[in-house]
C-alpha cells in the first residue's frame, strides 16, 4: 500500500515538474484582472514594502502579527502587510512610527480598495479562494515562472524547492535570500538570512538554487506584478 501511494505521489510531482518547467506555470496560474494587475509603480513599491518587512522579521525579529510561522506564512504576511495602507496606526503598531525608520521607509502605494485584499484572496491548488495557500499554491497558482537561474530574479521573487515529501519558499532579497526553517523552539525563531554565495555552494546540495539541481524548481514572481 505505502509503495502504490509514493508512486502515484512521484507520478503527481513528475506531472506538475513538467508544467512548470515546459509551461511556464501559466496553464495553473489564473489570471487576474487588468484592474487588479499592479503597474510598474506599484510593483516597484510593492516589491520595496515586501523586501523591508521580510528584512524586519529577520532584523527585529517576528511580529505578533504573524501567526503562521512557516516558510509559506512568511511570503503570506510580507505580502499582506505590505499591501496595507502604511498609516500612522499600522506603523506604529509595526514599530516603525518614530522619525528615524520613517526617513527609510519605501514610497506608499496607492491601491484601491480590491487590490489592497490581493493577499485576502490567493487562489489554493483546489481552486477555491483565501486568506491561506501553502507552498505549492503560491507558486503554482499565484505566480508566473522566471527562470532557474538566480540572475533573473528581483527582489521579492520566490525561489521554490520540491523535496519530494515536502516544498519550501526562500525569498529574494537581492543582497540575501531569506526563509523560515518551520520550526520554531524558544532558542530559535526559526528565521534564516544566508547569503547567496552560500547558499550555492550549501553542503547539502538539495537546496543550491542552480539549473542542475532537480529539487529545485525554480524562480517564481507573484501574478499581481508588472512585470
Amino acid at each position: 500500500m505505502r509503495g502504490r501511494f509514493l508512486h502515484r505521489y512521484a507520478a503527481l510531482a513528475a506531472v506538475i515538474l513538467s508544467v512548470v518547467l515546459v509551461y511556464p506555470v501559466r496553464a495553473l496560474t489564473p489570471s487576474k484582472s487588468d484592474t487588479e494587475v499592479l503597474t510598474t509603480k506599484q510593483s516597484t513599491a510593492f516589491r520595496a514594502w515586501f523586501v523591508y518587512i521580510v528584512d524586519q522579521q529577520i532584523s527585529q525579529g517576528p511580529s505578533p502579527r504573524w501567526t503562521q510561522r512557516d516558510c509559506a506564512g512568511l511570503v503570506r504576511f510580507a505580502a499582506m502587510q505590505a499591501l496595507r495602507e502604511h498609516n500612522a496606526p499600522w506603523l506604529k503598531a509595526n514599530g516603525l512610527h518614530d522619525a528615524a525608520n520613517a526617513s527609510r521607509l519605501p514610497p506608499e502605494l496607492d491601491l484601491d480598495a480590491r487590490q489592497r485584499t490581493l493577499a485576502e484572496r490567493w487562489t489554493r491548488i483546489d481552486g477555491s479562494v483565501g486568506a491561506y495557500a501553502s507552498a505549492s499554491a503560491l507558486v503554482l497558482r499565484n505566480s508566473n515562472f522566471v527562470s532557474r537561474d538566480v540572475n533573473e530574479a528581483l527582489p521579492g521573487d520566490l525561489l521554490f524547492f520540491d523535496q519530494g515529501d515536502d516544498q519550501h519558499l526562500m525569498i529574494w532579497l537581492d543582497r540575501y535570500i531569506a526563509y523560515h526553517t518551520g520550526t520554531v523552539t524558544p532558542t530559535d525563531n526559526g528565521l534564516r538570512a544566508v547569503p547567496v554565495s552560500d547558499l550555492m555552494q550549501w553542503k547539502d546540495s538539495r537546496w543550491q538554487p542552480f539549473d542542475g539541481n532537480p529539487n529545485f524548481v525554480g524562480i517564481f514572481r507573484f501574478n499581481f506584478l508588472t512585470p
